[in-house]
């Protein structure tokens, strides 16, 4: 196991979509030197079906029911990660034991729903978004997740605060992450010149 994460296996982002869990993710993993993998692209690479493809195929029950198998696959895994949790892997309670019994770190990065549903409309590719008002949308997600998040959560990130700062602020919630992570004694820091592999 990696000395870099000095208790944990695995570190585990979570948040509504539009949190950052990839972009910040990504950054998290190489400050810490170990891979990251993406829980929604790594269901495609293992099924050959896009998140899209399962909510058309399957509906949102049966895209829950990959993603709950894929979790468990994934916090088994030998080899250290960072992980980038679907948002809505907490809606499960078999998951949240998931979270909260393996041993990972978990990090909440936690935006209010008028800001993450601002930015989300800017991007394509969000399934639970077609035909809904994304307003009405995140107010309802955040009202039912959020206890949720907090229950399986070790770290809480707060993210607005961050972009309203000025520049690179993926990097700066990255750092904050990482910081949180060195209070808790669970990792140490490599150099940022140090690759990492993405999956």
């Amino acid at each position: 196991m990696s000395d870099r994460l000095r208790g944990p296996r695995h570190v585990v982002l979570v948040g509504l979509m539009g949190s950052g869990k990839t972009t910040v993710g990504k950054k998290v993993a190489k400050l810490l030197g170990v891979r990251f993998v993406d829980a929604d692209v790594e269901l495609e690479a293992r099924t050959g079906r896009s998140v899209a493809d399962w909510f058309a195929a399957e509906g949102e029950a049966g895209f829950r029911r990959a993603e709950a198998d894929l979790l468990t696959s994934l916090l088994e895994d030998a080899e250290p990660s960072v992980i980038g949790a679907g948002g809505g892997v907490v809606v499960q309670a078999d998951n949240r034991r998931r979270l909260k019994g393996t041993g990972a770190t978990v990090v909440y990065l936690h935006g209010e729903p008028g800001f993450l549903a601002a930015r989300v409309q800017k991007k394509p590719h969000r399934p639970l978004l077609e035909g809904r008002d994304p307003a009405q949308l995140f107010d309802d997600m955040y009202e039912r997740r959020d206890p949720w998040y907090r229950e399986v959560a070790d770290v809480v990130v707060e993210v607005r605060p961050h972009h309203e700062a000025g520049s690179k602020p993926k990097w700066r919630i990255a750092e904050s992450v990482v910081d949180a992570l060195e209070e808790r004694g669970d990792v140490r820091r490599v150099a940022p010149e140090n690759e990492v592999e993405v999956r």
